[in-house]
């Protein structure tokens, strides 16, 4: 009975959040099945294979603790198994969707470093051999990660900052949906735009979002958006790997390169090392 209330109560809570944020009764749990699950619209952003949070996803996120994780489901008390359960079942759900990322199951790795805590509090042996693998397997990637790897779609937001303190800038991100921040590090009231991918909410056939139709042939698109050159932004946000194919653009219409900033060392697709910020020369 107690748990029915709890339900009720979370339910009716975010109901009565949901109504003042979204100003009318909206049940976003529904909303997210009926995107996710009915309309399978989330494989519009890319799909695995069911079994990937299994094979790939979990094995991923916990990294070198999945061994201590096994070992710690093995000798943790029985009245933890409800935890194994839920992590299962949390797997399990996430696996009939079409879409998959690591950021979905990130919950589930609290729950999991209980069952490794079991696991060295069992080990009698090798533990600080455990303990200092643990820590470098961990630090090492963590620090490259947080500090160097795609580092540059954060860095490139301290330039575009610059363009708050001038008048008429205006900004044209021409790099992969959601590469970068965007508003959220500027804090100012510049025109902004970026390539759009929404997914396909009316089912069309043929349909081709604007970021596919721009990488299709990006010296066509651009020629063809900017037939008016009124209409050019101030500046340009872009990959190092598309500065070749549109430097006609570039030359014909006075942009110059104003800023360089380190991306990544991986390169891949329209992904490049570095990102550019392109600034128009007013002759």
């Amino acid at each position: 009975m107690l748990y029915v209330f709890c339900r009720l109560l979370t339910l009716g809570g975010s109901l009565i959040i949901d109504w003042m944020y979204y100003g009318k009764w909206t049940i976003v749990q529904w909303n997210f099945l009926k995107f996710n699950v009915v309309q399978n619209l989330g494989s519009f952003y890319g799909s695995h294979p069911w079994h990937w949070y299994v094979t790939q996803g979990f094995p991923v996120i916990i990294g070198t603790h999945l061994p201590f994780f096994v070992h710690g489901c093995m000798v943790a008390p029985r009245r933890y198994r409800i935890l194994l359960v839920a992590i299962v079942w949390t797997l399990l759900i996430y696996s009939t969707l079409s879409h998959k990322e690591f950021r979905f199951i990130y919950p589930v790795l609290p729950l999991c470093m209980i069952f490794c805590g079991f696991s060295f509090s069992n080990i009698k042996r090798w533990k600080k051999a455990a303990i200092g693998l643990l820590v470098l397997s961990n630090l090492l990637p963590a620090l490259y990660t947080g500090l160097i790897h795609q580092r540059g779609a954060l860095d490139i937001m301290t330039n575009v900052q610059q363009l708050c303190h001038k008048e008429n800038s205006s900004l044209l991100v021409l790099m992969p949906c959601h590469s970068i921040p965007y508003y959220s590090h500027v804090h100012c009231p510049i025109k902004m735009n970026f390539l759009e991918c929404p997914p396909d909410l009316e089912d069309h056939d043929t349909y081709i979002d604007e970021a596919d139709v721009f990488y299709a042939s990006p010296l066509a698109w651009l020629n063809a958006e900017f037939y008016d050159s009124r209409r050019l932004p101030t500046h340009l946000v872009l990959f190092s790997v598309l500065e070749q194919e549109i430097s006609p653009f570039l030359t014909r219409n006075n942009y110059v390169r104003a800023a360089s900033v380190f991306h990544t060392h991986l390169p891949e697709g329209r992904i490049g090392s570095h990102i550019y910020l392109y600034e128009q020369q007013v002759l």
